[in-house]
């Protein structure tokens, strides 16, 4: 039966980008190179819509690569050199339904033991088109385009002959970009000059080349890449007006707080060049890693060199900001141009194994390439670990912070990993060790609508609203202080499920009960929105100039549950709305102290015993209490059981499908 995401691309495909997802029109996929014949699933359609595929090998020096459906998947061109089309065999096979296929004879391609990115676009109205076009010399010459909208950004190559890579973007002057341009391969600043756009500013159905041989010579021949800019009419997402590409520039500072641009959206996938100097062309993308209070994975598409971990931007909900001076991403007083897309998925799940998964450690052949050790089916954005057959502190880390750990049973500071053990820079899962642990779990989270979502933010010292895109009304909220601040470092929690939210908060560290009368410092005494929540002036949450995260969860039905029942000591089912029961339960007895229990159906959910960890505890787990049974609609609580089901206490849950 066809699902309703296939349905809505379906319609899309005839009638413009309604309906689309992100994930349906571009990706970032991480792969190792083989040196033999291998198949890229990205869930991409090149096969039938036509696209893109840009490639670079990560770990060593080597060519950026461009290939696209209108020349020709055994054509290719190298974006970072000025050296026309290559053909012949070595690097894709085939564009297919889903994604590519590559060759296995070249090492800028699939060369064993190599890691590799590669960004697939696909054509689609108000975001991507490809064209291809013979030159007659003529100055003022228009090239037809189907993107739909004014581009914000055109690349292009002379595919015959050698010759420079000349840019188009509408952030490189406020009144007239047509009278400027750049070069992909070259490190210079914009070029003012009629002989590359005739002056004439591009169409929503046509561009315009003067007659220069870059990019109108008699007789030559050229392919154009044309990136749209979504300014509130992109057509994307479940209800057909989302925006999910945007085109614009900013003024650096060189300041390490540096300017916020404010996108309306959070990017996955960011190229920046600063257009008033000489430097290189930055990209960066959330797979390989934007790390928030780290290193980001910076590649220049302008040079072979290698991935180089460089401090430049955080992200932010809406957009990006510059965390550190420096003319690549924040020069003095320059015009910094730039191309953002947009994070996915835009639709709420429908299955909860499509953002939550629970796995044990297998064993990598390397620490550094992009096999996971813990699987989870999809790009994980958050994730629990810990060993539970021994003494074990229960690690939390994030995407967004990747390399930075922390322990939800502990107040203690982030810290740092310096072994490349704990990446998300896999397609399928997170983590590398080169030995297997069978008592070594993951719990994974996928960012998600009405599902999960995770931010980091700075504190003011003063009431205030922070913005999300859990898109729903968070029902339990993580939240902790990343470095040491003037008051408690506890994990704080908010719940809907406490009987007064605004005005009630636990500590997710600790066995205590539930504390009130704290609303307003911590809370400003105000419900969190589908779009915000709202932080007092408490030193644990929003001291001025420190770092924090937060983790939002909310109940998606069939998906996850977040409520609250009342004990009975006697058993009684919990009913989340689910048809074939509960993979993950967390319990808290708010009523006293009492611990947090973790329960799962991979280490066991049966009637009898089932083995529990405590969330606040490092201890080992225990396998002898009967708290819970399995049931359909959701999970049994049995007995008198003062953690789970103490007669006069009241508990909160959450529980995953």
């Amino acid at each position: 039966m066809a699902t309703k995401k296939k349905l809505l691309q379906a319609a899309a495909g005839s009638a413009g980008s309604a309906g689309l997802d992100v994930e349906d029109v571009f990706s970032t996929y991480l792969y190792e190179g083989a040196s033999a014949a291998q198949t890229i699933t990205n869930g991409v359609d090149l096969a039938g819509e036509g696209g893109m595929v840009w490639g670079k090998q990560r770990t060593g020096t080597g060519y950026h690569w461009i290939f696209d459906t209108e020349r020709g998947h055994s054509k290719w061109l190298y974006p970072n050199d000025t050296m026309g089309e290559q053909s012949g065999a070595g690097g894709i096979s085939s564009f297919n339904s889903d994604g590519f296929d590559l060759q296995g004879t070249s090492t800028f391609f699939n060369g064993s033991g190599q890691d590799y990115a590669s960004w697939t676009f696909r054509k689609a109205p108000k975001f991507f088109d490809v064209v291809t076009y013979t030159g007659d010399g003529v100055a003022g010459r228009t090239v037809s385009h189907n993107l739909g909208s004014a581009p914000g950004c055109i690349i292009i190559k002379r595919t015959d002959s050698t010759s420079a890579w000349t840019v188009y973007h509408r952030g490189m002057d406020s009144t007239a970009p047509e009278d400027y341009a750049m070069y992909l391969n070259a490190t210079g600043a914009r070029t003012d000059s009629t002989v590359f756009w005739n002056d004439t500013a591009p169409t929503s159905t046509d561009f315009t080349v003067s007659n220069n041989n870059l990019n109108n010579g008699n007789g030559a021949t050229y392919v154009a890449y044309l990136f749209a800019h979504n300014d509130g009419d992109g057509e994307f997402g479940p209800d057909g007006d989302a925006d999910i590409i945007k085109c614009g520039s900013y003024v650096g500072d060189d300041q390490d707080d540096g300017p916020e641009i404010d996108l309306g959206f959070e990017p996955q996938w960011l190229l920046v060049k600063n257009a008033s100097s000489a430097r290189n062309w930055v990209l960066v993308d959330n797979m390989r890693g934007i790390v928030t209070g780290g290193t980001d994975a910076n590649l220049y598409p302008n040079t072979t060199s290698a991935e180089d971990p460089a401090n430049g931007i955080r992200l932010t909900p809406t957009g990006f900001k510059c965390d550190s001076g420096g003319d690549n991403f924040n020069g003095n007083g320059h015009t910094m141009i730039y191309m953002a897309i947009r994070r996915g998925q835009l639709a709420v799940p429908e299955d909860a194994t499509d953002v939550f998964a629970i796995d044990t450690r297998t064993a990598v052949s390397s620490i550094s390439g992009t096999e996971p050790s813990f699987s989870a089916g999809f790009p994980p954005d958050m994730a629990l670990w810990r060993t539970v057959d021994t003494t074990a502190n229960n690690l939390l880390t994030s995407r967004l912070t990747q390399s930075k750990l922390m322990y939800t049973n502990l107040d203690n500071a982030e810290t740092s990993s310096t072994n490349g053990a704990y990446y998300f820079d896999k397609e399928n899962g997170w983590f590398s060790l080169t030995s297997s642990d069978s008592d070594s779990y993951s719990w994974m989270w996928r960012r998600a609508p009405g599902f999960f979502d995770v931010l980091c933010y700075t504190g003011t010292g003063a009431n205030r609203t922070i913005q999300h895109n859990l898109n729903a009304s968070p029902d339990m909220i993580w939240l902790k202080s990343r470095e040491t601040v003037s008051s408690s470092n506890d994990w704080i929690v908010y719940s809907s499920a406490f009987s007064n939210p605004t005005d009630t908060n636990i500590t997710l560290n600790s066995s205590g009960g539930q504390n009130t009368g704290s609303g307003a410092i911590l809370w400003n005494s105000t419900a969190p929105t589908d779009s915000t929540f709202s932080l007092g002036t408490y030193n644990g949450l929003n001291q001025s100039g420190k770092e924090y995260i937060a983790y939002l969860f909310s109940t998606l039905a069939g998906v996850s549950k977040i409520g609250s029942y009342a004990g009975s000591n006697s058993d009684q089912t919990i009913d989340c709305g689910f048809t074939a029961g509960a993979r993950f339960v967390l319990i808290k007895n708010i009523s006293r102290n009492s611990d947090w229990i973790v329960l799962d159906s991979v280490r066991g959910i049966v009637s009898g015993t089932d083995p529990f960890l405590r969330l606040n505890d490092n201890t080992s787990q225990n396998s002898a209490a009967d708290y819970i049974d399995p049931d359909n609609s959701g999970f049994i609580v049995t007995g008198a059981n003062s953690p789970t089901n103490q007669s006069g206490d009241n508990y909160i849950f959450y529980a995953i499908a």
